[in-house]
């Protein structure tokens, strides 16, 4: 019995998907739209990035050169972009910074291959080279170190980690920044133990990114700027008392104030002295509830709701702080730092809900009262609290606080990827450029068709350099081109771009040891890997196909008069 032959033409799906096949229609396409994502995030990279006004869904504006901000609040549409903006986001998740890296790396990688494929090179030739050549560079990239954060850690060794990275955002602003987050990060770090003998990773090893938290105050200047022991809130005591040290705190997610009830109801009432008598019961069980709280040692409360008037009299009359966070998250955080159980009733804590805080005051910053909580000591009341600190941002627009909060997140995460990989890598592109230069030469001793792709990936390296170069003003070949010179000796394997070449002596590159200018490896380690992956998921892609979207269409009207 021989096999029935389907007819040519017989239909697949139903109606309405479309299907897009082969490399003009399916790979090519994917290309050009990874290439041109990349293209726009290219001049926001460095520290000459330029800035993007974005207006998303809801009609926010942000003005920034951050490609996680940028990548987040853009609506990409097409699949293969979408790729590219998930590495992005995995490489922001894990480290925090270098997600303008993955996307650039990805797109001029798939930029270099349609150049393979348009010569006649299959895309399975392309990834399997581009993966050689990613395991070379990972190799190589472990032999680059050339710093590593001191043990144990200060505010000047951290401020050298972290000024690079201020700088790519906030260019002109990281010697301000820098001192004030490394500060921050110092009085988060736990305190080194008795001996004396622990090492980097082991101070590093409890640090916690939100322990270190940002509080923006219009007016004033950035230099206004300073960093608080403990956490701020923007906001003054809703009572009489405005300040109370060594204090037990008592931390409620409910209202304080007289019960209602589920339902309506109509009361009748007699007399006059009914009616004076009304209300006599619930203030004396709320006096009760007060006066319980009192009793139990508390002189702070803070309340995540609404404090009724009655509640407040009687707060005011025993001498309790109240004080409203309306933000379950920061009340959460709050609870982290005083050790405090939040309650959902009202009443007394017990000794192991209650919280404990050396301080807490109004103080005025740029005629705004905030209150501050801080704690003296990483251990008090009894109970072991973490460190946690507040940088206290002063500005002119709140955009560009907006923006500078954004640098500090990239700095303090910096601190973040040194707890996995202490070692820094010379910065500014030099990294890139010595790389390049390895696997182009591990490609030319590769025998067979992968060659070609290895020697694209070193030169889709180079994109980082000549970026710089380019978002500073200056002749992007012509830098490359002596960077590679002067890579050819090794003892000049530390050189990047100089951005801020001027005059005909200057030959746009510089040593960035002498200059202080490190990245993190751990980042450049896992752009890399992510960068590579986005790019062979999208080359091994070859057909396109998209279904009939969902929805009833709208039926089609005749001709109808001007009425």
């Amino acid at each position: 019995m021989s096999l029935k032959v389907p007819r040519a033409g017989m239909p697949i799906f139903k109606e309405g998907y479309k299907v897009s096949q082969g490399i003009e229609d399916a790979v090519l396409r994917n290309i050009q739209a990874a290439t041109e994502l990349s293209s726009m995030l290219r001049t926001s990279f460095g520290p000459n990035g330029k800035n993007k006004i974005l207006i998303n869904h809801l009609s926010r504006v942000f003005v920034t050169s951050d490609s996680a901000t940028i990548l987040r609040e853009l609506d990409v549409a097409h699949p293969v972009a979408k790729l590219l903006v998930m590495a992005s986001g995995q490489q922001e998740a894990e480290l925090g910074d270098g997600s303008a890296l993955v996307v650039m790396l990805a797109g001029e990688l798939l930029h270099k291959a349609e150049y393979l494929i348009t010569m006649g090179l299959h895309p399975s030739e392309i990834l399997q080279g581009y993966e050689l050549a990613r395991d070379k560079a990972l190799e190589e990239l472990e032999t680059l170190s050339v710093a590593t954060l001191a043990s144990p850690p200060t505010p000047e060794s951290l401020a050298l980690a972290l000024r690079p990275a201020l700088a790519s955002k906030q260019y002109g602003q990281e010697d301000l920044l820098a001192p004030l987050v490394a500060q921050a990060v110092s009085l988060v770090l736990p305190h080194a133990s008795a001996s004396g003998a622990a090492s980097s990773s082991a101070y590093l090893k409890d640090f916690n990114v939100d322990n270190v938290r940002v509080v923006k105050i219009l007016g004033g200047s950035l230099a206004d700027s300073r960093v608080v022991r403990g956490m701020v809130f923007g906001r003054s005591p809703e009572g009489v008392v405005k300040k109370a040290s060594a204090a037990k705190v008592a931390v409620f997610t409910c209202g304080l104030d007289i019960s209602q009830t589920e339902t309506k109801g109509t009361v009748l009432l007699h007399n006059a002295k009914e009616l004076s008598t009304f209300s006599s019961g619930e203030e004396k069980q709320l006096e009760l509830i007060v006066r319980q709280i009192a009793d139990a040692g508390v002189q702070v409360v803070v309340t995540g709701s609404t404090v009724g008037e009655l509640a407040m009299h009687y707060l005011n009359r025993f001498g309790i702080l109240i004080i409203k966070i309306l933000s379950k998250f920061e009340l959460r955080r709050l609870c982290r730092l005083l050790g405090a159980t939040p309650l959902a009733r009202m009443g007394a804590p017990t000794p192991e809900e209650a919280g404990w805080v050396d301080v807490v005051e109004t103080t005025e910053i740029g005629g705004d009262r905030v209150t501050v909580f801080r704690q003296e000591e990483g251990q008090t009341g009894g109970k072991a609290r973490p460190r946690m600190a507040t940088v206290v941002l002063r500005g002119a627009t709140a955009n560009h606080l907006d923006d500078v909060e954004r640098a500090i997140d990239d700095g303090v995460n910096v601190i973040k990827a040194l707890t996995r990989d202490a070692r820094l890598v010379p910065g500014a592109g030099a990294t890139e450029v010595a790389l390049a230069r390895r696997v182009a030469a591990y490609g030319e001793k590769t025998p067979g068709l992968n060659q070609h792709a290895i020697r694209k990936f070193a030169e889709a390296l180079e994109v980082v350099p000549r970026t710089l170069a380019e978002n500073a003003g200056l002749d992007a070949t012509e830098v490359v081109a002596k960077l590679f010179s002067k890579h050819a000796n090794a003892a000049n394997a530390d050189v990047g771009v100089e951005i801020e070449a001027e005059g005909p002596e200057s030959d746009g590159t510089t040593s960035t040891t002498p200059a202080q200018i490190f990245d993190v490896l751990a980042a450049k380690y896992w752009a890399l890997r992510y960068a590579t992956g986005a790019a062979v998921s999208v080359l091994s892609v070859d057909s396109i196909i998209m279904s009939k979207p969902a929805g009833i269409k709208a039926p089609q009207m005749g001709r109808q008069d001007e009425d």
